[in-house]
């Protein structure tokens, strides 16, 4: 076998071609033909370059490696054997890349997650970081001292089941009361890891005019002590009574964010990411950089589906896809998170007994945006954490596709986490072509208290179902949902092939019958 270098082979063999052209030829159909194949040989062939020497893996077959890839600008137009490689290079304009026996992935997919609040989490308190309540309120009074009176306090990424210190807790929530003493002229609100719940001190409510009298209807909760007053902890719906008085991002910070979403998707290796919901001044800053070339991410945005003047603008116009940008899907809320204990569940939680959380979005508004989405060619795409909201979702999508006078075709509904399912329902993903977009990472980081949540046989007979939704025939795609978890490639791509903690418990993975193995892994997260 010849053992010369590739581009030695390229020229080699493009050189006889050359060679052979300027001999007579007879004016056969197979010589021009042939003669037409050595013409592009020798002039019409771009530049393009030959990848070789390493472990590539294309995650588009069944092949789990090919010798060599061919690339022409910034696609990707061959993978394959060697010899076939450089039968598609010019030798006089060909580069090669030698991958010097490492391998070679696909860009990864982030499949779920909020761009543009990955962006704005750089410039907030990462609460993530704060292994404790004590830390976090630290945290809080490091911000003040640094901070004019009267400004702002924004954080993310608390989490009290991952404190190693248990504070006083209302409802398993924690309150206000010391992180508004060490905040007394500063209004603080801490979003919780999940985005379904605020902490907030006793300023940002004050200006909220939040009192004891305050209500939620049934798309939220307000805690409460046991006097009735509040304990700063607003869930779903609340929420927004308290970030309606928070200030606006001038131009200024939301291009600073954009900017600093681009970079981290550049930094961990992820080129392409699916933004679950976005509204139309954002929409219009995504145009605006891409029109400008300052796009190098593939961006796929979902409309935010609680914008009903935004939909009917979008269905008039149809879906947008453009090089490298579109807008083309739709997003919803059929429940909250696990954490906060607004998944919505068929039977309670076994940590709250009585309590099943709650719908978000009315069921039958749901189905009525999924109709017209199918209409007007949009994918929809519906977060579903507990069983029963799953359920739910699967089942109007159902009449929606039932209802349907043109097939569905290649408008693939989405349902977004997926995270715990009635067994019963796991089949029918793939039966209505429904995609499972899921993120392995939820399990490292949840899987240790969701037990508390669930109890062990709906751990073990719904929860993080990877593997039996790919068995069933089911499309499962992998995300962090950034910036409730961070955007870390190979942090959940280990998660996915180890079902193990990012600390490496247990041994042997939880629910080890349910492990991807690492090529299945791979497209998930790529393909």
């Amino acid at each position: 076998m010849d053992r010369r270098p590739p581009q030695a082979n390229v020229k080699a063999i493009a050189s006889n071609l050359c060679r052979f052209r300027k001999k007579p030829m007879r004016r056969s159909l197979l010589m021009l033909f042939f003669g037409s194949l050595v013409f592009m040989a020798c002039q019409e062939i771009p530049p393009r370059t030959l990848v070789y020497n390493g472990k590539i893996y294309p995650a588009t077959n069944n092949d789990s490696t090919v010798e060599s890839m061919v690339l022409e600008g910034k696609f990707i137009i061959f993978s394959g054997p060697l010899e076939d490689a450089s039968t598609l290079l010019n030798p006089a304009t060909a580069d090669t890349l030698d991958l010097e026996g490492h391998a070679l992935i696909p860009g990864f997919v982030e499949s779920h997650g909020h761009f543009m609040g990955m962006g704005f989490s750089a410039f907030t308190l990462p609460l993530a970081k704060a292994g404790s309540f004590e830390a976090l309120i630290q945290m809080v009074a490091d911000s003040v001292a640094a901070r004019p009176e009267g400004s702002w306090i924004v954080g993310r990424g608390w989490h009290q089941d991952k404190w190693s210190d248990t504070p006083s807790l209302i409802e398993g929530q924690p309150v206000h009361t010391l992180i508004s003493e060490v905040s007394p002229n500063n209004p603080v609100v801490l979003t919780h890891a999940s985005g379904h719940s605020i902490l907030v001190n006793a300023k940002a409510m004050e200006l909220a005019g939040i009192t004891s009298a305050t209500t939620i209807g049934e798309e939220g909760e307000i805690y409460h002590f046991p006097n009735g007053e509040p304990t700063g902890l607003f869930a779903e719906g609340a929420m927004g009574l308290i970030r309606a008085h928070i200030p606006a991002p001038t131009e200024e910070e939301s291009r600073a964010a954009l900017q600093a979403a681009i970079d981290r998707c550049l930094r961990e290796g992820v080129t392409s990411f699916q933004d679950a919901g976005s509204n139309q001044e954002e929409i219009d800053r995504f145009m605006a950089y891409q029109e400008a070339g300052d796009l190098p991410v593939r961006l796929s945005v979902m409309l935010a589906g609680s914008d009903s003047t935004l939909l009917e603008s979008w269905y008039e116009k149809g879906p947008f896809i453009g090089d490298g940008l579109s807008v083309r899907g739709i997003k919803l809320y059929s429940d909250g998170a696990l954490g906060s204990r607004g998944a919505w569940l068929l039977q309670p939680y076994s940590d709250r007994p009585g309590h099943y959380g709650n719908p978000v979005t009315p069921i039958s508004e749901i189905e009525a945006i999924a109709e017209k989405g199918l209409a007007n060619g949009f994918q929809v795409c519906t977060h579903a954490i507990g069983d029963r909201a799953n359920q739910e979702v699967l089942d109007a999508y159902q009449r929606v596709f039932e209802g349907s006078e043109d097939p569905v075709g290649d408008v693939r509904f989405r349902i977004e986490h997926a995270q715990h399912l009635n067994p019963t329902d796991i089949p029918r993903f793939a039966e209505l072509g429904v995609i499972a977009s899921m993120q392995g990472i939820h399990l490292s980081s949840d899987r240790p208290w969701a037990i508390d949540r669930l109890g062990r046989l709906r751990i073990i007979q719904g929860a993080y179902m990877w593997k039996a939704l790919k068995e069933s025939g089911a499309t499962v795609i992998n995300g962090t949902d950034v910036p409730v978890e961070p955007l870390n490639p190979m942090a959940n791509y280990y998660s996915l092939v180890t079902r193990k903690t990012l600390l490496g418990q247990p041994e042997g993975g939880y629910e080890a019958d349910q492990k991807l193995d690492r090529l299945d892994a791979l497209r998930a997260y790529t393909t």
